[in-house]
């Protein structure tokens, strides 16, 4: 049994939610005046992130995959560490009774690596983010979290525009003259509460939801309730969910040997399947 191949490059994180057990989105109702300029807009959510600090937390999740032949998903309960060191780190780690590192999603300036340890999918996939075009395939990805957080490079205007939808200022991003990705500013408190992302194609790939911001450090908010889910090109549906309950989230401090452990590409050992992510395309490795 295995997942299916056509999702994988779309799942290093399909659902994820950070919160206690409610996992409801609450939806704005207030509405408020919104930029005047797209160049307004990123200089806001830019000023937002300037008290950005490296995160740590600890919890547990309910992992849920897809295989071949089941109809019903499969389930594991796994606890949680993680840790991110803005702006392109990021280390998120599963256990389970037994299977330590069941689940690994990591990042560094150059590489980005997901692993997942159920005997029904054992596979690692890693990349290198030169080799990617952001446009497609790995959409979901850790940088996604890094944004969803709060914690991402704020980009330039050059590509951006801006619109405005009931409580939402909206800024579009095209590539190659497509829309690739919308983010979804709640104009009252000019937090972002949802992003979008597409393909070549114009369809949506996946999305995030973010609610119930949080203050880390002096101006510094981060949500607490995220909400990933990543969609099949056939069936409109997630192929593989994780819903991750946070107990904490705190500023915390990253040594340097710290870094060259949690945030180094890792030597995959014991998988059934080795992959090399290429422009959204994997291709099989020997070990």
């Amino acid at each position: 049994m295995k997942i299916s191949r056509k999702l994988i490059p779309y799942i290093p994180v399909v659902m994820l939610i950070l919160a206690g057990c409610e996992s409801r989105i609450r939806q704005p109702t207030k509405i408020c005046p919104g930029k005047d300029s797209v160049a307004d807009a990123l200089a806001a959510l830019k000023l937002q992130s300037q008290n950005v600090v490296p995160l740590r937390a600890n919890g547990q999740c309910r992992f849920e995959y897809y295989v071949e032949g089941k109809d019903k998903p499969q389930r594991e309960n796994l606890s949680v560490k993680f840790w991110a060191n803005p702006p392109v780190e990021i280390y998120m780690q599963g256990d389970k009774a037994l299977v330590p590192k069941a689940f690994v999603l990591g990042s560094n300036e150059k590489e980005f690596w997901l692993s997942l340890r159920p005997k029904e999918i054992s596979t690692h996939w890693w990349g290198y983010w030169d080799e990617q075009d952001l446009s497609e395939g790995l959409v979901i990805n850790p940088r996604t979290l890094l944004e969803s957080l709060g914690i991402g490079e704020v980009e330039s205007q050059r590509d951006w525009s801006l619109s405005n939808e009931g409580p939402y200022d909206i800024i579009s991003k095209r590539q190659r003259d497509m829309v690739v990705k919308k983010i979804y500013i709640f104009s009252c408190d000019y937090r972002i509460r949802k992003i979008e992302f597409f393909n070549r194609d114009g369809e949506i790939v996946a999305d995030a939801e973010l609610d119930r911001y949080k203050e880390v450090s002096d101006g510094f908010f981060v949500p607490s309730l995220i909400k990933v889910t990543t969609y099949s090109e056939e069936t409109g549906e997630f192929s593989l969910s994780i819903t991750l309950a946070l107990n904490s989230i705190k500023p915390a401090k990253i040594t340097e040997p710290q870094r060259n452990f949690l945030f180094k590409l890792p030597t995959p050992r014991g998988f059934a399947n080795v992959y090399r992510v290429v422009n959204g395309k994997w291709f099989k490795q020997d070990q």
